[in-house]
């Protein structure tokens, strides 16, 4: 189990600090109807990633994929190869972006959401968007290997990766007042710098995951 958790450590931390998300919540929490919509996203961000993390589990145990932590099969290997150069190249394509700031068309709009829509966006983000689907695929086939402890892998998992949004909405929900000033600073730099971030996030992820996928499929 120690091993599995360890490869899905930073598969969790990348989910977390998704900038996009991240801004998105913090464009709810300093809006006018802060507390439906951030509690909304947050819900569909949580249901988001454990639906396409369990689906991926699901389906690697159905076809026989798993096996033992210490002993990968090839087809595990060969998925996280795959993942692990198509995660590289997301981040090239992030890095020719860079010279873009600015905030996605759809966030002008964001304040116009509803509770139930803010849920849906939260979904589509954590567990549709491509990036991050990636990631919650990876921590899937890696979660089939844990045996036993899939459930407890799974909330782990699901905690961690969830922590970049559900942080904010906590801490904006005991101290708004306070937390203003700091959000706003954040989402300006984030605004400036997303693209950058989520490079480094694919390129670290995308060279981890391709050198556990050669590592298993060299003798």
């Amino acid at each position: 189990m120690g091993a599995v958790l360890g490869e899905l450590l930073p598969l969790a931390l990348a989910v977390s600090i998704s900038p996009v998300p991240i801004m998105a919540v913090i464009l709810m929490l300093l809006g006018p109807r802060a507390s439906g919509l951030s509690m909304g996203f947050l819900v569909g961000w949580v249901v988001g990633i454990v639906g396409a993390t369990a689906v991926v589990v699901v389906l690697t145990r159905t076809i026989g994929l798993s096996a033992s932590p210490g002993e990968p099969s090839a087809a595990v290997s060969w998925v996280k190869l795959v993942l692990g150069l198509l995660m590289l190249g997301l981040a090239v394509k992030q890095w020719r972006s860079r010279e873009q700031p600015g905030l996605p068309g759809w966030m002008k709009a964001i304040d116009k959401l509803t509770p139930v829509k803010a849920a849906g966006l939260g979904i589509a983000l954590s567990g549709v968007n491509p990036k991050n689907l990636m990631m919650c695929a990876a921590a899937g086939v890696t979660i089939a290997q844990g045996a036993a402890h899939e459930i407890l892998l799974l909330v782990v998992f699901t905690v961690l990766a969830a922590c970049g949004i559900a942080v904010p909405v906590i801490v904006y929900a005991v101290a708004a007042d306070r937390m203003r000033a700091p959000l706003d600073r954040l989402r300006n730099w984030l605004e400036r710098n997303n693209a950058t971030v989520m490079f480094v996030l694919l390129l670290v992820i995308g060279v981890v995951l391709s050198g556990k996928g050669l590592g298993g499929l060299l003798p």
